[in-house]
């Protein structure tokens, strides 16, 4: 094996293994802290792995066949790596590495045999995104994709004593699941009319123009059905600020580098198949576009620290696929990479403020500036590179996005991304003002979290700056047509979010009740989620409801009504029958002869 496939396997295979040993060896996973280590000992490694791959810019496919077939197998796996792959992999390990390092401390009162129990769906959790991330077909990425569910599934609902929990892992399941369905009939659509599931063969085959299937609009939008979806993009976005019921090392994961992103990364590996279909990526644009402003929306309202965060990763993400949608995807994967970064740091500080005053609720927290300086430091870090502000890492990506949705002329688009970067300075600094800087509510005795947490968050931000650093020298997206305006246009949007902020919760120049009085009804729609929870409950109801009475009508009147109906027949035949049973031997006689006369005349029609 040579070493360009052998590395990427090392990176794919050292968390596996640690789930194998963690899963077969109860008495380790019982543990507790040893199978931590174990967990976060193969990560490490997987870590190490994949920087080298990335340093040395390897490129490489290697398959394998697995349903075979007449002619070759229908499909292989293997691993794909190029430089998107390799990005990927070393974003998904270092926030992997990270969140597995501050939840021995963040979960260290947790029984040890929950705690095995967490570090083994951890390793597989990471599993299944790498091996999403090397896929080289369709197929392979599809059993990943699922996994990533089930393993979402199960990190969310890991308290799952706690009935908000519960119905928040099912939530997310089922919700995914919709999308998850267009996205496999769109797969065997493909496959049925191009004769391969290969991303490199179909990417060949778009590049000479052979990809001209009846249908591949209708293909196309099924198999971006799945990242609305994963991606949490409207109207199937419902999901992910309920996930916020797991722990919040499991967030910032799944927001940071796994679940979430799998959707945007799906759709920017297939980028050469999507741009056959322009009137697809235009919608992508626009439901990404709409996505991200509704979302802001949301947040601007939420009360809670880590909701307001989810809210804020929906919008994100549908930065990222406007982006795409836009033609310029590797500006949407760049958001992609910085965004993992920032918003694992601010989960991991919000875990860290929850860890020392006991609630979500920002509104009974303030003052804990000066309890819990380093948090707030590495927290406004974090809000700086979210709300665009440079020379942050989030600044450059977020240019990188506007402009090429700008020179896609998509105005409408353009206009609500603009307005949610205005949105997203306002939330974010509410939650500072709020939380850090506010009259001092919170209970017991706030104080900074041990050093196993503290640690991931400083080196988050430092790696936050340091990599808008990077860009601003020369490393970021260049747009030659974005117009000159843009950079200070979304840097003055980020300052009035500022202000706002600063005005209604920190001076107390703005009544925040006023605002929300003024805007009656924006505000009483955006706290109620702008009834779309409500809708699916209804309808998720309503179709329990009517699949119960449909089977129960089914069960009374086919599958019993047809049994009675059997055995009425079966009764009245038997008691028509019995008369036959007369006791007397020329009865006998008389029906053998009988039985005799029906052979004599059938043999007789049947030589005819």
């Amino acid at each position: 094996m040579t070493p360009d496939v052998a590395l990427p396997l090392l990176v794919l295979a050292l968390p596996f293994a640690a789930f194998l040993l963690l899963a077969v060896v109860g008495p380790l996973r019982r543990t507790g802290r040893p199978a931590g280590l174990v967990s976060i000992a193969a990560i490490a490694i997987s870590f190490a792995a994949a920087l080298t791959v990335w340093a040395r810019e390897l490129v490489a496919e290697r398959t394998w066949g697995w349903i075979p077939a007449d002619g070759g197998p229908i499909a292989t796996v293997g691993v794909l790596v190029d430089p998107l792959a390799n990005a990927m992999l070393v974003l998904v390990t270092l926030v992997a590495l990270l969140v597995q390092v501050y939840s021995l401390a963040y979960l260290g009162d947790e029984r040890p045999g929950a705690l095995g129990r967490y570090y083994t769906y951890q390793s597989l959790f990471v599993f299944s995104m790498l091996g999403l991330v090397l896929a080289p077909g369709f197929v392979q990425m599809f059993v990943f994709w699922e996994l990533v569910g089930l393993c979402s599934y199960l990190l969310i609902g890991f308290w799952y004593e706690r009935p908000a929990a519960a119905r928040a892992a099912v939530k997310a399941f089922w919700i995914t699941k919709l999308g998850d369905v267009g996205f496999i009939v769109g797969i065997v659509l493909l496959w049925s009319a191009t004769g391969t599931f290969e991303f490199t063969d179909l990417f060949e085959k778009a590049q000479a123009n052979a990809l001209a299937v009846p249908g591949l609009a209708t293909i196309m939008f099924l198999i971006y059905l799945g990242a609305v979806g994963k991606s949490a993009q409207f109207p199937l976005h419902v999901w992910l600020p309920d996930a916020m019921e797991g722990p919040t090392p499991v967030s910032a994961l799944i927001h940071a580098a796994t679940m979430v992103t799998a959707g945007v990364y799906m759709v920017t590996r297939t980028e050469p198949l999507f741009a056959l279909v322009p009137e697809v990526l235009t919608l992508i644009a626009w439901v990404g576009a709409f996505t991200a402003l509704l979302a802001a929306t949301m947040a601007c309202v939420e009360g809670d620290i880590k909701r307001v965060l989810a809210y804020s990763t929906v919008s994100q993400l549908g930065y990222m696929m406007a982006a795409a949608g836009a033609g310029a995807s590797p500006a949407g994967f760049l958001h992609l990479l910085t965004h993992g970064l920032f918003k694992a740091l601010l989960f991991l500080a919000a875990g860290a403020v929850i860890h020392a005053v006991g609630t979500n609720d920002i509104f009974r927290m303030g003052g804990l500036f000066r309890a819990m300086p380093q948090t707030a430091v590495v927290f406004v870090v974090g809000t700086l590179a979210l709300a665009g502000v440079p020379p942050l890492a989030g600044f450059f990506s977020k240019e990188a996005v506007l402009g090429g949705v700008w020179e896609a002329h998509l105005t409408g688009p353009f206009l609500m991304l603009a307005l949610t970067a205005l949105l997203t300075a306002f939330y974010m600094f509410r939650v500072v003002f709020v939380a850090f800087f506010g009259r001092a509510h919170a209970g017991g005795h706030p104080h900074e979290a041990p050093w196993l947490m503290r640690g991931p968050l400083w080196l988050l931000a430092i790696l936050t700056l340091a990599v808008g650093i990077r860009l601003a020298l020369g490393g970021g997206e260049a747009h030659e047509e974005a117009p000159g305006w843009l950079p200070p246009l979304s840097v003055g949007l980020a300052t009035v979010g500022f202000v706002l902020a600063w005005a209604m919760y920190q001076r107390g120049a703005v009544d925040p009740a006023r605002v929300a009085a003024v805007l009656r009804p924006l505000d009483y729609l955006a706290r109620r989620r702008y009834g779309l929870d409500g809708l699916y409950a209804g309808v998720y109801r309503g179709i329990i409801l009517g699949l119960s009475r449909l089977i129960g009508w089914i069960d009374r009147y086919l599958v019993d009504g047809i049994l009675n109906a059997l055995t009425a027949l079966t009764l009245r035949a038997g008691d028509a029958l019995r008369y036959i049973q007369s006791g007397r031997a020329q009865d006998y006689v008389y029906g053998v002869a009988f039985g005799v006369l029906l052979l004599f005349v059938w043999a007789q029609l049947w030589r005819r």
